[in-house]
C-alpha cells in the first residue's frame, strides 16, 4: 500500500526508450481529482473559474498532468502549491505556463531554490550525478511566486483552499493543503503513506520533531474527512492519528536505545516494526538507518 516517499527521477538519455508517461486518474468529488503516477499525488481543484493544482511530479511530467486536466474541465490553470521541495513534486512546474502562479511555504521556496540533493534515499545503481537544478536551468520559470509563513487562504466560498505550516517533518516547508467545502486535504510526503517517513535533514527534515508536527496538524485541522497522502491512498484523520503515534514510538525506541548505551547499528540491526502497526511497509534498510543516525544524532 505504502510507496517510497521519494521517488527518484527517472535517468534517461540519448538513445534511451522512454517508458510512457501514463495520469491515471482516481475522482474525489466533481471537483477535485487524484493524478497518480509519474511521481507524488497531483490534486487538481476546479474552481469557479480556474484550477489549482498541487504538486507537478517528476521532471516531464507537467505535460501530461495539463494534457489530462484537459480531459476533466476547459477550465484554466491558474496555480500551483507545492507541498514541498522535491523533485517527484515540483519539477513539472516548468512545464506549466509562466502566468501561472505558484504557491509554496516561505522556507519551501529556499529549497527549491537551491534543489539540495535528498538525505535518505538509496544510493543509485550505477552511481549518477547529482541531478541538476531544474529551476536553474529553466531560468527561474516554476520558482514560488508567493510564500507564507504560517497559514493562507486563496480564493472564497466554495473556491476556499486553506494553507497550512504546522512544524518540520519530512522538510522544514511541509504545507498542508486544505479543501474546505470538500472536506479534504493534501498532506504531501509528511504523512506519504503508512511508512517509515523519509526525513531529508539537507532540507530541514527531522525525526525528533515529525510527531509532534504531524499531531499538531490532527489537531489543527478542523472538518477534514479524507487525506491525500505524498504517495499511497486516500486516507483518514484516524490513519493520520495513528501515524503520529507510530513517529513517537520510533523516535522514543531509539532515544531509549541512544539511553542505553547501544549503537546506531545495534539499532538498525534489531529493531522490528510493531505488531500493532499492521499494514506498515517494512522499512528500507537505506531509510531505516538513515532515520536512526539522524534521531541519534538529534537527541541529547
Amino acid at each position: 500500500m505504502a510507496a517510497r516517499a521519494y521517488q527518484q527521477p527517472p535517468a534517461g538519455g540519448a538513445g534511451q526508450q522512454q517508458t510512457p508517461r501514463v495520469v491515471e486518474v482516481e475522482k474525489l468529488n466533481d471537483r477535485l481529482f487524484m493524478l497518480r503516477g509519474g511521481g507524488g499525488n497531483t490534486a487538481v481543484f476546479v474552481g469557479t473559474n480556474g484550477v489549482v493544482v498541487v504538486d507537478t511530479k517528476n521532471p516531464g511530467w507537467g505535460r501530461p498532468i495539463l494534457d489530462k486536466i484537459k480531459e476533466l474541465t476547459d477550465k484554466p490553470v491558474t496555480t500551483i502549491v507545492n507541498t514541498h521541495t522535491h523533485g517527484d513534486h515540483v519539477s513539472g512546474n516548468v512545464e506549466f505556463p509562466a502566468t501561472v502562479d505558484i504557491v509554496v511555504q516561505e522556507n519551501t521556496k529556499t529549497n527549491m531554490e537551491k534543489m539540495a540533493p535528498v538525505a535518505g534515499l538509496p544510493p543509485a545503481n550505477p552511481p549518477q550525478p547529482p541531478p541538476a537544478n531544474i529551476f536553474k536551468e529553466n531560468g527561474g520559470k516554476g520558482l514560488p511566486k508567493r510564500t507564507f509563513k504560517d497559514r493562507m487562504t486563496l480564493g472564497s466560498g466554495n473556491d476556499q483552499i486553506d494553507l497550512y505550516y504546522f512544524g518540520r517533518g519530512h522538510t522544514n516547508g511541509d504545507a498542508w493543503i486544505v479543501f474546505p467545502a470538500l472536506r479534504v486535504v493534501h498532506a504531501g510526503d509528511i504523512f506519504s503513506g503508512k511508512n517509515l517517513p523519509l526525513l531529508d535533514t539537507n532540507n530541514g527534515g527531522t525525526g525528533v520533531d515529525i510527531g509532534d508536527t504531524l499531531a499538531k496538524a490532527h489537531a489543527g485541522l478542523k472538518n477534514v474527512d479524507r487525506i491525500i497522502t505524498g504517495h499511497s491512498t486516500v486516507m483518514t484523520m484516524n490513519d493520520l492519528a495513528e501515524y503520529v503515534e507510530f513517529n513517537r514510538d520510533f523516535l522514543k525506541a531509539v532515544q531509549e536505545a541512544k539511553k542505553a548505551g547501544r549503537s546506531t547499528d545495534d539499532i538498525i540491526k534489531t529493531w522490528t516494526m510493531p505488531a500493532k502497526y499492521t499494514g506498515y511497509a517494512a522499512p528500507q534498510p537505506v531509510r531505516l538507518k538513515s532515520n536512526v543516525e539522524s534521531i541519534y544524532n538529534e537527541v541529547k
